[in-house]
């Protein structure tokens, strides 16, 4: 797979600018802490979730976010703050209290986004950049982004998204947070997120559910498919003729049918479905956009993505 060509850059210190922008993403009261590995693209998030809309604060120290959102409560726009361990008076501890405490006050959904991305990927966005790693000051890189990947870990696991930034471009992630934090209601509604990908380039990190579309008919070895894609109508109208096809979207649609309500009860604020299949272009894709179809006619959120298709997208 052709990495994308925009990588992002290293963090940089200091505030977001907050210039003015029409109350029309979320709704005020809401509020999404970004946090994650250095180098992941955190800086990336805040600008995009700005240019949704939202007021981006970069760097706040811990003890003052409870006084920020509570002299707040009455905004128009949506809060979202940065925080990762260059922040002052950082630490894993603090901040799962902190979430932990403005969710108790109530006034407004808060939601915790980690963002995480391989170790080669972030090694290599710094080596392009020439930054230094926070924790790599006297040791290797390496050893930096691990130590900082271990300390962070209780933080991934509470979180209510990850995204896993390790195969998007700027442009790509920036559609991912709009899938989830454009929305205008404020509703906990499930945001089922659907993408298809290609088995022989790893599956998607972020996968909660995973399905192989492998054993239907590939277009892959009609000529005449072989440039087109799971989206044009030569080929899903291929893969669903598939004798085998009816069955398994059936199956696959009847287990999804009572856990997307489980998951909603429980608390589960981002569900991630993934189908994969040899090249990701053609069976994983056309059901991937049966499946996020599907989930659309349930009457929840859904946003779609075909991983393999965003090559050299900007």
């Amino acid at each position: 797979m052709t990495p994308a060509p925009s990588s992002f850059p290293a963090p940089a210190s200091g505030s977001a600018p907050v210039p003015s922008a029409p109350a029309s993403a979320a709704g005020g009261g809401r509020v999404v802490i970004v946090t994650g590995l250095s180098g992941a693209g955190k800086t990336v998030a805040l600008k995009g979730l700005e240019d949704l809309g939202w007021e981006a604060v970069d760097n706040l120290p811990l003890s003052l976010l409870g006084a920020l959102v509570r002299s707040e409560s009455d905004r128009v726009r949506p809060l979202a703050v940065g925080i990762d361990i260059r922040t002052r008076d950082f630490g894993v501890e603090p901040v799962l209290d902190t979430v932990e405490r403005l969710m108790a006050e109530g006034g407004g959904r808060v939601d915790l986004l980690f963002l995480d991305c391989g170790d080669e990927t972030l090694c290599r966005r710094y080596t392009e950049s020439r930054r230094r790693h926070p924790l790599a000051a006297d040791r290797p890189l390496q050893d930096g982004i691990r130590h900082e990947r271990a300390l962070l870990q209780p933080l991934r696991a509470r979180a209510d998204l990850v995204i896993d930034t390790t195969e998007l471009s700027p442009a790509a992630l920036r559609h991912l947070l709009a899938g989830a934090f454009t929305r205008e209601d404020e509703q906990r509604g499930l945001v089922v997120f659907v993408t298809s990908f290609a088995y022989r380039n790893g599956l998607p990190r972020e996968a909660d559910l995973v399905f192989d579309a492998r054993f239907l008919a590939n277009p892959h070895y009609r000529p005449e498919l072989r440039p087109l894609t799971g989206r044009d109508p030569a080929v899903a109208d291929y893969v669903t003729a598939d004798p085998a096809f009816a069955p398994f979207l059936e199956a696959l649609t009847g287990l999804l049918a009572p856990l997307l309500p489980r998951f909603a009860a429980e608390g589960k604020s981002y569900l991630t479905i993934a189908i994969g299949c040899t090249g990701g272009r053609h069976r994983s894709v056309a059901v991937a956009e049966q499946v996020a179809a599907w989930v659309r006619r349930q009457g929840k959120r859904v946003d779609l993505r075909h991983r393999e298709l965003e090559e050299g997208a900007g």
